[in-house]
């Protein structure tokens, strides 16, 4: 039984692959395209999936796609006219894409996509939550999903057990968790639907300042977690700006300007949003654990992608386990509705589970052979050296204990938002220069912004306040008190960024301000090349730890291909690329055109 999900038309746009309820394979649009967030239909990643699955469009039994376009249409239309005339622009701007495209997305799929068959329609938050709960490790859990927005809803829990998904409450539009988030990513400057994570990195540098404000004025928000939004401050319903001038007459400023230098205010909105959303996240889970008696938790929609806020939902107790979906944004949406396909309308036997997840690491992506990167080392006469794995990676680990920089592509690509080994920049995380190193020369993004710790799952209670594995980089812990280096007296009378350069812990380039970490585990099954690299850094300097970052730079996508991993390693001041089994280095490589003629190896393994 094979069947492919697709979620697209928004952001992050994917495509994925079931076989009698196994993923095959799961990708982003994005990395194919080279455009970061790619929102049309995901035509490269429909290919590979069928070309992993060794199917053609006629071979799939059934397509699901990840909500219901015309509930969306109805909701869009009522909001406007609940509005009129103040939406007429964003009106005008938004129909016409509907009535050439949205509108007509069963035809759109078919020509797309070559599949004539039967196509589902599940509901936005049911292929959120199909995505949480059944490639959990649970047989039976609760589930909360949190958003922007699908049709109507914003937010929605329920129960999972056994083959069945069942919503039973619902947060309704505009009312909505990941819109109150990204009005204040717009009004602190960064890009809506991208930079929220930047608004989370950038929160421990500042003060609670207008949570009260917050209360008062934006949001009436109740014991059970559910609020309303006081609508006269925003304007993302019917204009085409996320805030309006009253909230900046609230605060006393205007939104920053995109690119502009970032001061004290912006980290104080920061934190104070992220204060909100963390309340808001722990009064639903307790309201949800009360309604539903559950032990388990699975998270999914945008929300769940704020690591901070689930960190201290696991640490709030209020759950015994909980796991996140790793795609939890849209793209994960395809992986879900395929789901409901296969287990609600098909009404198949959930597949057994044995205490740990379905989804394989999220390692779902193309791989490439040894033969494949060779072909494309040699045929652009790239200099380089192929290493037995052993010597690799005795290697690689005494060049990141020279602090080098690595470019590190291996496997199969990862699912989901976060670079957890297979495509990855790593460095050594006790040197003191590596994270402005790697943000200023190589990633050419913003100083403040924090780099996760890839650790060995059986070390990591060594090192971080955490009792547990967290394969996704979507837990936040602090780093252990004994690991922890305390600041002098006049390092703590530091203000905002000028806490950015004090050294924290044994390994300061992967502690954040307030001590904390975004911690990814590193388990021999689900990546045994990754963890033997980390595994031979350990033996060498008794340190469990190392950098790792996604391999790209600041606008682009994760790289795919050998070809998109070269042309990263050269536009930037990284010291060594790893392909495979092939070692680069950058002062061997011949001077680098962007304009040449590069052939892209497109058949994968």
């Amino acid at each position: 039984m094979n069947i492919l999900g697709v979620s697209c038309f928004y952001h992050d746009s994917a495509a994925c692959l079931l076989r009698d309820g196994e993923i095959i394979a799961a990708a982003q649009e994005e990395r194919f395209t080279r455009k970061k967030h790619d929102h049309d239909f995901p035509k490269n990643a429909v290919n590979y999936c069928l070309q992993r699955g060794n199917l053609k469009p006629n071979n799939l039994d059934f397509l699901a796609f990840y909500d219901k376009p015309l509930i969306k249409f109805e909701r869009i239309l009522e909001t406007y006219l609940n509005f009129v005339p103040q939406g007429v622009q964003s009106f005008i701007k938004a129909i016409p894409l509907w009535l050439s495209q949205k509108l007509w997305i069963p035809d759109v799929i078919k020509k797309e996509s070559g599949f004539e068959g039967t196509i589902l329609f599940p509901e936005h938050h049911e292929s959120h939550a199909a995505s949480a709960f059944f490639p959990s490790p649970f047989k039976q859990a609760t589930f909360l999903t949190m958003d922007g927005v699908g049709e109507w809803a914003t937010s929605s829990y329920g129960i999972g057990k056994d083959n069945r998904v069942a919503l039973l409450a619902e947060l309704h539009f505009p009312h909505s968790l990941g819109l109150l988030y990204s009005a204040f990513t717009y009004f602190t400057g960064f890009k809506v639907n991208s930079g929220e994570y930047k608004v989370m990195g950038l929160a421990p540098y500042g003060e609670p300042k207008y949570v009260q404000l917050i209360y008062d004025h934006l949001l009436d928000l109740k014991e059970d977690g559910s609020f309303k939004m006081n609508m006269d401050y925003f304007n993302y319903c019917a204009g085409l700006t996320m805030t309006n001038g009253k909230l900046d007459q609230l605060f006393g400023f205007s939104p920053r300007k995109p690119e502009s230098k970032l001061t004290q205010k912006e980290m104080d909105l920061a934190r104070s949003v992220q204060d909100v959303t963390e309340e808001i996240m722990l009064r639903m889970a307790r309201n949800v654990k009360k309604e539903t008696g559950e032990q388990n938790l699975c998270l999914a929609g945008g929300v769940a992608l704020n690591c901070v806020g689930n960190g201290k939902l696991l640490r709030s107790g209020v759950f015994d386990n909980i796991w996140i979906q790793p795609a939890a944004g849209d793209a994960g949406g395809a992986l879900g509705a395929a789901y409901i396909a296969y287990y609600h309308h098909l009404n198949r036997a959930l597949l057994p589970k044995n205490g740990r997840d379905l989804q394989m690491g999220s390692y779902l992506g193309p791989e490439y052979s040894t033969e494949k990167i060779r072909q494309f080392l040699t045929e652009h006469n790239l200099p380089h050296s192929y290493k037995e794995f052993d010597e690799l990676i005795d290697d690689v680990a005494d060049l990141m204990i020279d602090e080098k920089v690595i470019g590190w592509f291996q496997g199969r690509m990862e699912f989901g938002p976060r670079a957890l080994g297979n495509r990855s920049i790593i460095g050594d995380a006790r040197s003191s220069k590596m994270q402005k190193k790697m943000n200023l020369k190589i990633k050419f993004r913003e100083s403040f912004r924090p780099f996760a710790p890839s650790v060995l799952a059986d070390q990591v209670s060594n090192w971080f306040e955490i009792d547990r594995e967290s394969p996704y980089m979507l837990l936040v812990a602090d780093v252990k008190k004994d690991k922890q280096r305390q600041m002098t007296s006049d390092e703590s009378r530091l203000w905002g960024i000028d806490k950015l350069n004090v050294v924290r812990s044994e390994i300061p380039a992967v502690t954040h301000v307030d001590y904390s970490a975004r911690i990814q585990t590193v388990n021999k099954k689900d990546n045994p090349r990754y963890y033997a690299l980390i595994h031979k850094f350990f033996e060498k300097t008794g340190c469990p730890v190392i950098v790792n970052t996604s391999f790209n730079v600041r606008g682009e996508p994760i790289v795919q291909s050998p070809l998109d991993a070269y042309k990263c390693f050269m536009r930037t001041e990284m010291d060594v690329l790893v392909l495979g089994n092939f070692i680069l280095f950058k002062e061997d490589q011949p001077k680098f055109h962007d304009d040449i003629d590069w052939r892209q190896v497109y058949e994968l393994d």
